[in-house]
């Protein structure tokens, strides 16, 4: 239960800095609210950055919570770190990225860990709920 709880606690982390990095840039540049339709704008890509994380975070601390509760394999456990380092990695490949128009490897292997290990967690998920059912 302690790699969950981590990684939990890490997705959380990353939803709250990148909304302080979103608040941060706001504060710099003097916008209240939106964002330029710029997509190499600095709070483009924050924006969009912060509000992916809040969209795909919750759903997985959800599920880890989930299978956590059921005495997951340890391999289990290196899909929850797995989950979070995608995360991380869509994130940083966002920030980091000259435009959002084009793809970033950074962007690109944490969208591609976030669809696996989540379809992974979710098929998880279920077998915990089937072997609670009796």
């Amino acid at each position: 239960m302690n790699v969950a709880v981590i990684c939990i606690a890490l997705l959380g982390l990353l939803v709250f800095v990148l909304g302080w990095n979103v608040s941060r840039i706001r504060r710099a540049m003097n916008i209240g609210i939106g964002y330029p339709p710029d997509p190499t704008h600095a709070l483009h890509k924050a924006c969009r950055a912060h509000a992916n994380a809040a969209e795909f975070a919750p759903m997985m601390a959800i599920l880890m919570l989930v299978i956590a509760s059921g005495q997951p394999a340890t391999w289990m456990l290196w899909v929850f770190v797995a989950a979070t380092v995608s995360r991380v990695l869509h994130a940083v490949g966002m920030l980091v990225s000259p435009t959002l128009t084009a793809a970033h490897p950074l962007r690109v292997a944490g969208a591609a860990g976030t669809y696996i290990t989540g379809l992974v967690l979710v098929v998880a998920a279920f077998l915990v709920a089937g072997s609670r059912i009796s």
